[in-house]
């Protein structure tokens, strides 16, 4: 359809490389330019800027009870641990909203989000919030080196070896579901391997155990399988590491990596075999995500104008916050329980993924009932706010532009514009209506 202005792909920047810009440092992005915005995203200070402002949850680790000549728990007990789970991930999901917020690296906290629903890990099954937030720092460490890596560290992460039975996954009892969701889901994708390679891989995988006294991965040699093994056309004694080897050698994972992030990050349409090549030269032979970053910024596509992207809504809800400079950890524990129900309303909640596939894209959140959880969390962030006293003082008649501006939406359509207009004298009101429009729903 044709290339977005400057200042607009500045703003489109913001928005898929973060988590938005909008007021005063939109504007100030604006004035620098494309180029240098994205020089910003891609070098952040430190790599662990903003962690001052939103430090790591200090979650005890609670085993499980019961266990090995522990007798069998009573009921009482069973009650007050899950009871203790549920406070612990109610504290983490606040604590990474929080610092999604805060973070001065936009990209790192971004990709972080992006793995979180590539390698879809859910405490829905593996419980224990302290293994949640060892796989979500894992993330924010790895997320934007080269991916073996990162690839290497999810096949034996704790959370993960809970999630896809990897804890239970024996040389006289092989389970195959982590070996054949790391291959469709993480690395290689549907068609890319056999069912005799999703048998071959679990039995590489055998062995690994989640320690009940702190949640540690460790091999136990005596349930591995180390008899040899045929895995993607190679013979080998594999293990999880070699296993993983193999895959990063294929093609087909160099391919399958770009376009997820592609898919996340511009568009749902495979990008066109010239593009491709472009992305796989600076994805190289190490899988430099950053280095892919800066090239998928680069192509045409990326500013075109006919890749818009429906919000998240963790994106939209984190954008919205950041946009009115509101933290969510300073908020009292009613706030904060109505803002998670608002985002399990939309169908997004940090560490609930519905399934190993992650959540879904595009208007799939475009529905009614997400519509309605939408203004709930808009009301409710907006009336949580303390808006700058410039929005006050400007007269009513002209709070749309005031508030198109706090919120960093290019333009509104007539019919937004008016919608908002009816509201102006509640300023926010106003800015929560604003911000359920499709021009700040939708990243354009």
């Amino acid at each position: 359809m044709g290339q977005l202005s400057e200042a607009a792909a500045v703003r489109r920047l913001g928005d898929r490389l973060g988590f938005g810009l909008a007021g005063s440092e939109l504007s100030d992005a604006q004035a620098q330019g494309f180029a240098a915005t994205l020089r910003r995203y891609l070098s952040p200070p430190t790599p662990d800027a903003g962690v001052a402002a939103s430090p790591a949850p200090d979650l005890p680790w609670i085993p499980r009870p019961g266990g090995t000549g522990a007798g069998k728990p009573s009921q009482a007990e069973r009650q007050a641990w899950r009871q203790q789970m549920r406070q612990q991930q109610a504290e983490l999901v606040l604590w990474w909203l929080d610092r999604m917020v805060r973070a001065d690296d936009q990209l790192r906290e971004r990709m972080t989000w992006f793995w979180h629903g590539h390698f879809a890990t859910s405490s829905r099954k593996v419980r224990t919030a302290v293994l949640m937030l060892r796989q979500n720092e894992t993330f924010r460490r790895l997320g934007l080196g080269p991916f073996p890596p990162l690839a290497h560290a999810m096949i034996i992460d704790p959370a993960m070896l809970v999630w896809l039975d990897g804890n239970d996954n024996t040389s006289k009892a092989p389970n195959e579901n982590l070996s054949r969701e790391f291959m469709e889901l993480f690395t290689l994708g549907q068609g890319h391997y056999t069912e005799d390679d999703v048998k071959q891989a679990a039995r590489a995988l055998t062995g690994w155990r989640v320690k009940r006294e702190d949640g540690s991965a460790v091999m136990r040699p005596k349930l591995h399988d180390s008899g040899g093994k045929h895995i993607l056309g190679e013979d080998g004694d594999f293990d999880a590491a070699s296993f993983v080897e193999v895959i990063m050698s294929r093609p087909d994972c160099a391919n399958f990596v770009i376009f997820r992030i592609w898919y996340r990050l511009v568009s749902t349409t495979t990008p066109d075999p010239a593009a491709m090549d472009r992305l796989r030269q600076a994805y190289g032979a190490q899988g430099d995500i950053t280095a892919l970053l800066r090239a998928i910024a680069a192509e045409p596509a990326f500013s075109d104008t006919a890749n818009s992207m429906v919000k998240q809504p963790v994106e939209w809800t984190v954008g919205l916050l950041r946009a009115l400079s509101v933290r969510p950890s300073a908020w009292e524990d009613r706030p904060a329980r109505q803002l998670a129900a608002s985002l399990r309303g939309m169908g997004q909640l940090p560490f609930l993924p519905p399934s190993v596939g992650g959540w879904p894209a595009a208007g799939g959140w475009l529905t009614t009932a997400a519509a309605l959880s939408r203004v709930e969390a808009a009301r409710l962030i907006a009336a949580q706010a303390t808006l700058p006293a410039e929005g006050e003082k400007t007269p009513t008649r002209f709070r749309v532009e005031y508030v198109r501006r706090l919120l960093g939406v290019d333009k509104f359509s007539a019919r937004s514009a008016d919608a908002i207009a009816q509201v102006a004298d509640r300023l926010p009101l106003a800015v929560a209506v604003a911000a359920c429009t499709p021009e700040y729903v939708v990243s354009r």
